[in-house]
């Protein structure tokens, strides 16, 4: 037998188990035996192993993430202090830090757009509360969200100096913002807390629940990213006021997304106030509860339904995503025709062409496929493009085995709010499911404007 040979095949000789004590200013190992605990336990442990050939040990440190999601009617009220204690749950926290007599500081990463409409808000509410603030205003689209970005309010935020604990960046903006902005935090000092403000739809119910930050790069959508929640995200609808209405639209993409995959009431809200929800960008009509008013209804069902998917799996370890319908050919598409289609266009249009695969499988009938199209429709989302071609689908379903584990992964509809995780979709059922699409569609469906 060969020395590589005896190598492989060696047996641990014996594992030791060690938990972790902290006591006088320093951790200690002890066996798992030891019943005497005299300090802090760690969740983390120790095992310690041996064979011929040295020692090996393995760390397991779970590594636990709290993160608040608060609804704030004006937000940028002075009175209100959401803004700059929203992310801190513990009162006498808050208290000590009004009592301190230190200036607080701010460092704000917002959208140049959103800083033109909010901009002077936005500082007169530091300015009232008294807080040293950084106001950085920055073109943050989708052609825009590189590594450049991200250096550049990395070198601000150096400039400015904040305290890495307690004085989190605020980024204020839509999606590609928070998501810059979030790694920019990620990346210094090698995590520093920040604060997610959406003021687009799609990032109101998608990017700001989650914990992924990322730009483009290699021609290739978030290609470059962490996985690092904000201490809190802050949500304001009053912000959709001001977004245009093809902007409402294409955030509704994503809350349709989560209906179609886990809430029929969610669908069927949206069929039946869709328009009017579209008409009115989600403001509460008075005399309306603020409860039980088809806004309010929608934005939190789709926030519930998406944090159910996340939380359990903030990091992805598990790769089988409900949340990744309308996103297995929708990357390709977006890029390869930027900045043609916004994020939740290229999203529908992946969704109903994922329709047609569903009802070609069998698992959607005649009419809950014509029921889920005129719904996105009436939504003013697109369900076809030219640019989706039959060899950008299956190029992207190549992409997305070999990103995937070697499997599909591909969730669909199995009747409304309902889906499940498919591996097994021949390429024959796409082709067919890809002609009946293209017939359906293709003379009637113009590009979006």
């Amino acid at each position: 037998m060969s020395h590589s040979s005896k190598i492989s095949n060696s047996v641990c000789d014996q594992v030791a188990e060690f938990r972790l004590v902290h006591a006088d200013s320093t951790w200690s190992r002890q066996t798992a035996e030891c019943k005497c605990v005299e300090g802090r336990l760690s969740d983390a442990k120790i095992y310690e192993s041996s064979t011929e050939v040295g020692v090996t040990w393995t760390v397991v440190s779970p590594i636990i993430f709290t993160y608040r999601v608060i609804q704030s009617e004006r937000l940028l009220d002075t009175s209100n202090d959401t803004l700059l204690f929203g992310h801190i749950s513990n009162p006498a926290e808050i208290q000590a830090l009004k009592n301190n007599s230190k200036v607080m500081k701010r460092f704000i990463v917002i959208d140049e757009t959103v800083n033109d409409l909010y901009g002077s808000q936005v500082a007169a509410y530091f300015e009232g509360r008294g807080v040293k603030y950084k106001i950085l205003h920055l073109p943050t689209t989708e052609e825009n969200k590189t590594m450049t970005l991200v250096t550049s309010i990395l070198e601000e935020v150096h400039k400015f100096g904040i305290d890495r604990r307690t004085e989190p960046i605020i980024a204020i903006g839509g999606g590609v913002c928070l998501d810059i902005a979030g790694l920019a935090a990620s990346l210094y000092r090698r995590r520093t807390p920040y604060i997610r403000v959406p003021t687009t739809l799609l990032a109101y119910i998608d990017a700001s629940v989650g914990a992924k930050t990322g730009v483009n790069f290699a021609n290739c959508k978030n290609k470059l990213g962490s996985y690092i929640p904000p201490v809190a995200t802050f949500l304001d609808r009053t912000f959709l006021c001001t977004l245009p209405r093809r902007h409402i639209s294409n955030g509704m993409a994503e809350m349709l997304k989560m209906a179609l995959m886990k809430h029929k009431g969610l669908f069927e809200l949206l069929q039946k106030e869709g328009r009017s929800l579209l008409d009115s960008r989600f403001q509460l009509r008075i005399p309306e509860n603020v409860h039980t008013d088809a806004a309010s209804v929608s934005t939190r069902l789709a926030i519930e339904t998406m944090l159910e998917e996340l939380a359990p799996n903030l990091w992805e370890d598990d790769l089988d995503r409900l949340v990744d319908f309308g996103h297995i050919i929708s990357p390709e598409l977006e890029m390869k025709i930027l900045p043609e289609l916004l994020h939740g266009e290229a999203v529908n249009i992946d969704m109903a062409f994922m329709v047609y695969v569903a009802h070609e499988r069998g698992f959607l009938t005649e009419e809950e496929k014509r029921r889920i199209i005129v719904c996105m429709q009436s939504l003013e989302l697109p369900v076809w493009h030219s640019d989706c071609t039959l060899d950008l689908v299956q190029r992207s379903l190549t992409e997305r085995l070999k990103h995937s584990g070697g499997l599909l992964r591909m969730p669909l509809p199995t009747a409304l709010g309902k889906a499940r995780i498919f591996n097994d979709i021949e390429d024959s059922i796409v082709c067919q499911a890809f002609k009946k699409w293209c017939d359906e569609h293709c003379e009637t469906t113009m590009k979006p404007q």
